[in-house]
């Protein structure tokens, strides 16, 4: 039997990891690694101790803000980020599996953090119906590998 690599152990953490998320529109999951360990994980939903959407607002969800965006929630991007910056771990170099690619303020927080690599399942773009992903292209210039990357079995 072949051995799963990393990178498809990470994503489909990073999967279920989405399944935790509280957010009516969407679940996205995130697992911050280095050196293939794990050093952070998360999901976007409102910080801890607050809201859970689903439970208070589950036919629209919390309220939007002016961009139409979620008002509450961190993104899985930034609770995986912010956790391991709290608990002291060093992200230089790090890699981040993520379930949607980066939006534009997600991947500035990645690249000053000093990640190295993304991957990604689905398109913000797509998603969101943007002609393009801004933040896989300010990764891109900026020397942070992106790559999307399909789960297979």
């Amino acid at each position: 039997m072949a051995k799963k690599s990393f990178d498809t152990i990470f994503m489909h953490l990073a999967t279920d990891l989405a399944l935790r998320s509280h957010c009516v529109k969407a679940q996205v999951g995130a697992v911050l690694t280095k050196d293939t360990r794990i050093i952070s994980i998360g999901y976007n939903g409102p910080p801890a101790g607050t809201h859970n959407c689903d439970e208070e607002w589950p036919e629209q969800g919390c309220a939007r803000d002016t961009k139409g965006s979620c008002s509450l929630a961190l993104h899985a991007e930034q609770n995986a980020i912010l956790y391991a910056v709290k608990n002291g771990a060093k992200l230089e170099g790090a890699t981040l599996y993520v379930t949607l690619s980066p939006c534009l303020p997600c991947a500035r927080l990645i690249f000053s953090a000093g990640i190295a690599a993304v991957f990604y399942q689905k398109s913000y773009a797509a998603y969101k119906g943007f002609a393009a992903d801004e933040g896989v292209d300010f990764l891109n210039r900026f020397g942070v590998t992106t790559k999307q990357y399909e789960v297979v079995d």
